[in-house]
């Protein structure tokens, strides 16, 4: 026996639900069959997934399978839609993540213009980290990605778009923003420096450490945002991450830091609609990047 794909959906709904009967109500199928079927992955394993008959606490293993059951079956689903949004979209489909600072820049323009030259194209846009564009990119959830860094992925192709200086980002009444001279990196740990998702791209030694052992780190841009506008913290960010925070935050350099980050497009080099992600390609390789090219300098 295979372990099928209807099996997982069964293990996942009845470990989140924790009894036969709320999952089967789920499902569609009767508790008797669901209860079947989980006997009949855990015969396949030769272990058991549940503590007892209740279905209430997984195993060891339960838990460990709950977990891969989860990430097959998202990426089971994501591949049917990507089928049948496919087979609707006569002119193709074009999947494009980008990292948020980038996405209100880009996306706009570039999306207008495709839509322009192919009408019935189908396009799906998202924003996220760095390291969830990578991740898209290299299960095929993506097409094109822009991306903090230069990643260097099999199969992929990149190129450099622009580069931005680090600097201190904090509140426009803080006293750091009102001083004359640069900020510098003691002054910047005292005042409450709060890590974030882009340290790992500064090469300043003392900068990262400070970063990498700062008391709170906040991935998540908007929370970011909002604790640094309360005037009790700080934090280090690439110049044209700050443009786009309210004008309640400024940005500054900071002394004895130099590094820049720099922006990537990366692109699948096998996509479904191969045409489709050249242009888009071309046309955001045609952006006025070298306005942006040196910010925060």
């Amino acid at each position: 026996m295979t372990i099928r794909i209807e099996m997982l959906r069964a293990f996942v709904a009845v470990a989140q639900a924790g009894n036969l009967a709320q999952a089967a109500a789920q499902l569609g199928r009767t508790p008797s069959a669901l209860s079947m079927t989980l006997k009949q992955l855990e015969a396949h394993l030769g272990r058991p997934l549940f503590e007892s008959d209740r279905k209430s606490r997984l195993t060891p293993l339960g838990a460990h399978v709950l977990e891969l059951a989860q990430a097959e079956l998202r990426q089971f689903d994501f591949t049917v839609r990507a089928i049948e949004t496919s087979a609707r979209s006569p002119e193709g489909v074009l999947r494009v993540a980008s990292i948020p600072s980038m996405a209100s820049f880009v996306f706009p323009a570039v999306i207008t213009r495709l839509a322009g030259r192919y009408p019935r194209l189908r396009v799906e846009a998202c924003d996220a980290d760095s390291r969830q564009v990578c991740d898209a990119l290299v299960r095929g959830q993506a097409d094109i990605g822009i991306v903090s860094g230069a990643p260097e992925l099999n199969g992929v192709r990149r190129t450099g778009l622009f580069s931005d200086r680090f600097g201190l980002v904090c509140a426009r009444g803080h006293p750091l923003a009102c001083q004359a001279e640069a900020p510098g990196l003691e002054e910047a740990v005292a005042a409450g420096l709060l890590g974030n998702t882009l340290q790992g791209l500064i090469s300043e030694g003392a900068v990262r450490s400070a970063l990498e052992t700062a008391r709170v780190t906040v991935p998540n841009t908007l929370s970011l945002i909002a604790m640094v506008s309360s005037g009790e913290w700080v934090t280090i960010l690439p110049a044209s991450v700050a443009e786009l925070m309210p004008a309640s935050l400024v940005f500054r350099p900071l002394a004895g830091l130099s590094s820049r980050r720099e922006v990537s497009m990366l692109m699948r080099e096998r996509t479904l609609f191969p045409e489709l992600a050249e242009a888009f390609w071309q046309e955001v390789c045609a952006l006025p990047w070298q306005r942006r090219d040196g910010a925060g300098a």
